[in-house]
C-alpha cells in the first residue's frame, strides 16, 4: 500500500505578499484556518493528499508554494534540486543558527490574513521537515494557536550546536515560550526515533522550553522494529503514512486533527 496522494484539483493559486516577499498560496476548504507549509521537494501530491484530509476535516487549509512545483510528483533528481535552492536562499538559511528567517515574517503576515478570513479563535500551522521549525517561529504572533513541528529538519544538523538547535530565533523562541506560559499556547511535535536530519537533541532543547506545552509524538524507527520502518523513516504525515487501521503515522496525523479541532474552535 502507497501513501495518499492527490493532484491539484479544487485548490485555487493566488499571489500573497507578507513582509517583501511574495509566493503563490493554494487555498482549499471552509471552516478555521490552516496554513500547511510543503516538504522538500516542494507541494507534492503527498502534501496535498494531506491538505485534502484536513479540508475533509472541516479546516480551510492554505498551502504556500515556497519551493517545488505544485502537484509534481517526488523524484531524487527533483528532491535534490530543490534542496540545492533551499541551501542557498536567504529567506530559509537553512545552516544558520539563532536565526529569525525572513520566512517566517512572511508566514506570520499569512497566519494574520488567513485568521482574518476565516472562523475560530485562530489558525494552525503544521511545518514539515525543511519548513518543520517554521511552524513554531509563525507561532510568536497571537494569531496562530496550534502549531505543528514535524521532522524539523533546520538548521541542518551537520554540527552539534546545528543538532541542538531549536530552528527559531532566541527572540522568537522567548516569545513562543511566554505564550505558552501566559496564554495556554501548546504545539505538538513529531519525529521517527531513528531520524537524524530532526534529532533528538533538537527536540530535547524544545521540550527544555516548552515543557509539557509540547506535546511529542515519537515513532519507532529503530533496526527491527514492529511496522517495518527503515532507518531512513522521515516524512510522519506524509510519505510514511499508511490508511490502516493502528498504523502510527496514521494515528499521529488523527492526534494532528484532534489538537488542530480543539485549539482552533471556539
Amino acid at each position: 500500500m502507497r501513501a495518499p496522494e492527490a493532484d491539484l484539483t479544487g485548490w485555487t493559486p493566488s499571489p500573497f505578499v507578507g513582509a517583501g516577499i511574495t509566493h503563490d498560496v493554494y487555498r482549499k476548504g471552509t471552516g478555521p484556518g490552516v496554513i500547511l507549509i510543503p516538504e522538500i521537494p516542494g507541494p507534492h501530491p503527498g502534501v496535498l493528499a494531506l491538505g485534502n484530509h484536513l479540508v475533509d476535516n472541516g479546516f480551510t487549509v492554505a498551502i504556500p508554494s515556497l519551493f517545488g512545483e505544485p502537484g509534481r510528483a517526488i523524484s531524487v533528481g527533483y528532491a535534490l534540486s530543490s534542496i540545492a535552492r533551499a541551501c542557498v536562499a536567504r529567506e530559509f538559511a537553512a545552516f544558520a543558527t539563532d536565526a529569525q528567517r525572513p520566512v517566517s515574517l512572511f508566514l506570520r503576515a499569512l497566519a494574520r490574513d488567513l485568521n482574518a478570513q476565516t472562523p475560530g479563535p485562530g489558525v494552525g500551522v503544521i511545518g514539515m521537515c525543511l519548513t518543520g521549525g517554521f511552524a513554531l517561529a509563525a507561532a510568536a504572533d497571537d494569531s496562530v494557536l496550534a502549531p505543528v513541528l514535524s521532522q524539523p529538519s533546520l538548521p541542518f544538523p551537520v554540527t552539534r550546536s546545528r543538532r541542538r538547535d531549536p530552528g527559531l530565533s532566541e527572540t522568537e523562541l522567548s516569545v513562543v515560550v511566554g505564550r505558552a506560559t501566559d496564554d495556554g499556547l501548546c504545539a505538538m511535535g513529531l519525529r521517527f526515533s531513528a531520524d537524524r536530519a530532526a534529532p533528538q537533541e533538537r527536540f530535547d532543547t524544545l521540550k527544555q522550553r516548552l515543557g509539557d506545552a509540547l506535546e511529542v509524538i515519537e515513532i519507532d524507527s529503530s533496526k527491527g522494529n514492529e511496522h517495518g520502518f527503515g532507518r531512513l523513516a522521515h516524512s510522519v504525515l506524509t510519505n510514511q503514512l499508511r490508511e490502516i487501521d493502528g498504523h502510527p503515522a496514521l494515528e499521529a496525523r488523527n492526534r494532528v486533527v484532534e489538537f488542530l479541532t480543539a485549539r482552533l474552535s471556539w
